[in-house]
């Protein structure tokens, strides 16, 4: 590994560490559920999983990560008009834009669907993640206010990124 990969994991890593360590309450998407995508992110690199499946997972962590940007700025009062849309444009763009240019997305060989497999991966994997999140939410409102059982904030979002991974598992294996 070199010494660039190195410094921007332990770089990546402080910055997780200090934000999770730095909040008082778990907002929309939990620091928990962040860490838990971000985990298993590094188990599937390691693994050599597809990049539809990795994709899952990153649309997942991305979506947590800006739900809880867009919360804290909401606490702090730092809000404006339309700064929703920046947020996510910025999370995104800050992870697909990088990538693009290093060939990672883009290159013709790794389609699905005619598109790119870490985009199709990273806009399911964000629209699960947040229909899971709303599950849940809706869930603790109809329970008055409190979940079904313990980690529920956890499982439910992570959930739906399980089983897509498991269905896209068996649809890259039928491919090959």
């Amino acid at each position: 590994m070199s010494i660039t990969k190195i410094k921007t994991k332990t770089a990546v890593s402080i910055f997780v560490l200090m934000a999770v360590f730095s909040t008082r309450k778990a907002f929309a998407a939990c620091p928990v559920c962040t860490l838990a995508v971000g985990g298993a992110l590094v188990l599937l690199e390691r693994f050599g999983v597809d990049n539809t499946i990795s994709g899952l997972w990153i649309g997942g962590f991305l979506l947590s990560s800006s739900l809880w940007a867009i919360n804290w700025i909401r606490k702090k009062k730092y809000e404006f008009k339309g700064f929703v849309p920046l947020v996510l444009i910025f999370f995104y763009g800050s992870l697909i834009l990088p990538l693009y240019a290093k060939n990672i997305i883009g290159a013709s060989d790794r389609l699905f669907w005619g598109v790119d497999k870490t985009l199709v991966g990273i806009g399911l994997g964000s629209i699960f993640f947040y229909f899971g999140h709303i599950g849940y939410l809706e869930i603790k409102k109809r329970n008055g206010g409190k979940p079904w059982f313990p980690f529920q904030k956890v499982l439910m979002p992570i959930a739906p990124l399980v089983v897509l991974s498991a269905i896209f598992y068996f649809i890259t294996e039928i491919v090959k």
